[in-house]
């Protein structure tokens, strides 16, 4: 038996809560398409968003130590596909729409460019008087614009659901600009999940590298709450410290997120009770949300992230380097557009000098960037 659309549009009936989002009410795509014949729109999205270069590009991207440091790290690649599992388990167990959970994950770091977050700075100050740069408009752009895989249009033209929840993804260090999604609505369930879903796997796991590297010690975490509570929770006594413990610990501590989430969530949406994914998006707050007690706990091990292990002394040097390296690169290219590549030349016309140099660097992997900047300055190095 073959299992049509249609099908699996009579199964999301059956299978998601009053409140998910069924791929059949989807307000489409800005260029109208042949709906697939055995996938849902989200589907096709979600598969458009894993053959793109961009995405493939993540996996040379850095997390939080670059790729160079070693082969076990986080990858941008990695914590997006822990993203997007996490993602998928808080939707099926709230009954929203797990694909569309999906896409939206996999999509929300497309725009990040080399570097991580230094990247990220680096680019918004060089492009202060053009724009600014901020890497969720740019996973937007990607999506729309600089992906080139169709005759009929830029981008890939993905569903509106898909993009609106790209666009209203927000934690501490993304901020939405929702002014053509309907802002004055909360986002999707489906949109409010991949919220947590970010904030838990790279709390979790950037606290796992730490740990891996030996930037933190585990008597470091001594009184950080949610370290507390994990350790409670598997029975570690704080004495012999080894991978499998370490596995562990963080696997507990990720399920106790994941839990609260998930009680908050249903507990907020039982006193709602929305009939319809539009009722949920008229609420005045989101639903996807952690307990108070939680929210604090997990801002705990932020702050201790932040002057730990985001500004150690060994991530800080390579993210100066990262930075010297970025802004070398595009003054380089500022002075002379003739150092670009044929295709990113040929851009020029239709887009701003300082912007098309921008989107460039952005999609360039730490190892490119590296090459690239040997390429420029190094006069042994072969161009």
């Amino acid at each position: 038996m073959l299992y049509t659309r249609e099908r699996l549009e009579q199964r999301e009936e059956h299978s998601l809560a009053p409140y998910g989002f069924h791929s059949r009410d989807s307000q489409g795509r800005a260029f109208p398409e042949n709906a697939p014949p055995y996938r849902t729109r989200f589907q096709r999205d979600r598969d458009r968003i894993l053959h793109t270069d961009a995405f493939r590009r993540l996996e040379y991207k850095t997390q939080v130590f670059v790729y160079a440091e070693g082969d076990y790290y986080r990858t941008r690649l990695t914590h997006t596909l822990e993203v997007a599992q996490i993602g998928r388990s808080l939707a099926t167990a709230l009954g929203a729409n797990e694909v569309l959970v999906e896409a939206i994950c996999l999509a929300h770091d497309l725009g990040h460019p080399t570097f991580g977050h230094a990247g990220e700075h680096m680019l918004n100050q060089l492009m202060a008087d053009h724009g600014g740069f901020d890497h969720n408009k740019q996973s937007l752009r990607i999506v729309e614009k600089l992906e080139k895989k169709y005759p009929e249009f830029d981008g890939l033209n993905l569903s509106w659901e898909v993009l609106e929840g790209m666009v209203k993804h927000e934690t501490d260090y993304d901020v939405s600009d929702a002014s053509r999604f309907d802002p004055d609505l909360r986002g999707s369930l489906e949109a409010q999940l991949a919220n947590p879903a970010d904030e838990l796997a790279y709390s979790a796991h950037d606290l796992d590298d730490g740990l891996y590297s030996g930037l933190i010690q585990p008597a470091d975490l001594t009184g950080i709450a949610l370290w507390e509570r994990a350790k409670d929770s598997v029975g570690w006594d704080g004495r012999e410290f080894n991978t499998m413990w370490r596995h562990r610990l963080i696997r507990r501590l990720l399920g106790i997120l994941i839990d609260d989430v998930l009680t908050e969530t249903a507990r907020r949406i039982e006193k709602a009770t929305p009939l319809s994914s539009r009722e949920l998006q008229l609420l005045q707050e989101n639903v996807a949300a952690t307990t108070p007690e939680m929210a604090e706990m997990l801002s705990e091990l932020k702050r201790f992230l932040l002057d730990r292990l985001y500004r150690h002394p060994r991530v800080m040097r390579m993210q100066i380097k990262a930075e010297r390296i970025i802004t070398a690169v595009f003054q380089a290219y500022i002075a002379e557009p003739r150092q670009l590549p044929y295709w990113e030349q040929d851009k020029i016309g239709d887009r701003d000098l300082y912007r098309v140099i921008c989107d460039y660097i952005a999609g360039m992997t730490d190892r490119y960037a590296l090459q690239e900047y040997a390429k420029l300055f190094d006069p042994l190095e072969r161009v």
